[in-house]
C-alpha cells in the first residue's frame, strides 16, 4: 500500500491521508506532485510525503510523529529510556 500524507508541522496534525494500492504507484506519485505544487502555489508550508507500507498500522508505528502529539512521543521516549536504564 502507498500512503500520501499532508502534514501541518505547526499544528502537528495530518491534514490529508490518501491510500493507493501498490499497482497505482504512478498515480500516487502524480497526486503527491500535484498536492505539493498546489500547496506551494497557495504558499502553504505543509510537509507532503508518500510512504509505502504493508498497511496503515505499519506507518503509524514507523512514522509516529505524524500521528501522535509531542506529549505522547516524549512519554514514549521517557519510557524507553527508563527501560534501557534498568537493563543489565
Amino acid at each position: 500500500m502507498l500512503f500520501l500524507i499532508q502534514y501541518d508541522r505547526r499544528k502537528g496534525a495530518v491534514i490529508r491521508l490518501d491510500t493507493f494500492v501498490d499497482a497505482d504507484q504512478k498515480l500516487a506519485e502524480n497526486a503527491r506532485l500535484a498536492l505539493e505544487i498546489g500547496l506551494n502555489h497557495d504558499h502553504i508550508d505543509h510537509e507532503v510525503v508518500l510512504l509505502q507500507a504493508e498497511d496503515e498500522n505499519a506507518i503509524h508505528r514507523t512514522h509516529r510523529r505524524y500521528f501522535e502529539d509531542l506529549a505522547a512521543l516524549v512519554a514514549r521516549l521517557n519510557q524507553a529510556l527508563a527501560l534501557r536504564h534498568f537493563e543489565p
